[in-house]
């Protein structure tokens, strides 16, 4: 068995944001970059993030999968997650998609944490400081993985926002929705709807990046029959 991990919007280095959960899981772990972030144009769309996991899935394909998506990563592996190879969809305070369904559709009313910058890119608010973005996303972190986080944003191209998913795994992989009910970026209320389209669902008392603040406890309902 091994676990796949789909990172966020705007982010970069995949792996740093999913070190913490190495040891809790004690499995092999892979962590997805997506096209569609990074620091300059060009980036991806939203297909070039699902043939990114799946080049990922197809790599090993008699390896039993636990596919975890974080936030926008949850389109993703909507898109990508009927695999023969996977076994069990995992969304983690994240968008849950059906087919024909965008990020950008689905986010409904709030601030709006991300904008177009002057290369068309979207990226974090810039009239946001760093004590917003800590309060926000990070509150339940500690400040080293705070600091090193906020390092690591990155710009997105706004097509794979608004792109829809072309389909819809979790109608037929069985799955898994992780509510963090401390999360002050995706409020609860709004995770618990679209856990209802999962088959089952977990609560934990956790902001935002619960791999990087509560990864023992992510683990436990990454990793529970």
């Amino acid at each position: 068995m091994r676990v796949v991990f789909v990172h966020g919007a705007c982010v970069r280095d995949a792996a740093w944001w999913w070190h913490r959960m190495v040891a809790p899981l004690g499995v092999p772990t892979v962590a997805v970059e997506l096209p569609s972030c990074g620091t300059s144009a060009p980036l991806g769309d939203l297909a070039a993030d699902v043939r990114a996991v799946r080049a990922v899935l197809d790599a090993d394909p008699g390896e039993p999968t636990v596919l975890v998506g974080h936030s926008y990563g949850g389109v993703v592996i909507t898109a990508a997650g009927e695999h023969p190879s996977v076994t069990r969809l995992v969304y983690v305070s994240s968008m849950l998609p059906d087919a024909g369904e965008s990020l950008a559709g689905l986010a409904g009313p709030g601030p709006g944490w991300v904008q177009p910058d002057a290369d068309g890119l979207l990226a974090m608010r810039p009239d946001l400081t760093e004590d917003q973005i800590r309060h926000h996303f990070l509150a339940d972190c500690a400040p080293e993985f705070a600091a090193a986080a906020i390092e690591r944003l990155a710009r997105q191209n706004p097509l794979a926002l608004t792109q829809p998913a072309p389909s819809a795994a979790w109608r037929t992989v069985p799955s898994r929705y992780v509510v963090c009910s401390e999360d002050r970026a995706t409020p609860p209320q709004r995770q618990r709807w679209f856990a209802e389209r999962a088959a089952e669902v977990v609560e934990l008392a956790c902001g935002h990046h619960p791999f990087l603040s509560r990864p023992g406890d992510l683990a436990d309902a990454i990793l529970a029959p």
